[in-house]
């Protein structure tokens, strides 16, 4: 389902999904590391319109820095 559009939330939902199959660990440690995603106006940021200020480890944020790169191919537009 490529490029459909999604909220922050199932966003957030994906990136922890995928870091645990990729990483393992405690879903709920990524999530925090993860943080909010941040949703900005399409208006302003019309290529992807959102953000992570990832906050784990330099581990963690590495993995989470190179999952959102190609997440945002993928669904560089949310709702927030």
């Amino acid at each position: 389902m490529a490029g459909a559009r999604m909220t922050a939330h199932q966003l957030q939902a994906l990136l922890v999904n995928r870091l645990l199959r990729a990483h393992g660990g405690d879903g709920r440690a990524w999530r925090r590391a993860i943080g909010p995603v941040r949703v900005y106006d399409v208006a302003t940021h019309p290529h992807c319109n959102w953000a992570v200020m990832p906050s784990g480890s330099i581990r963690e944020n590495a993995a989470i820095e190179r999952l959102c790169d190609g997440v945002r191919a993928e669904h560089p537009i949310v709702a927030g």
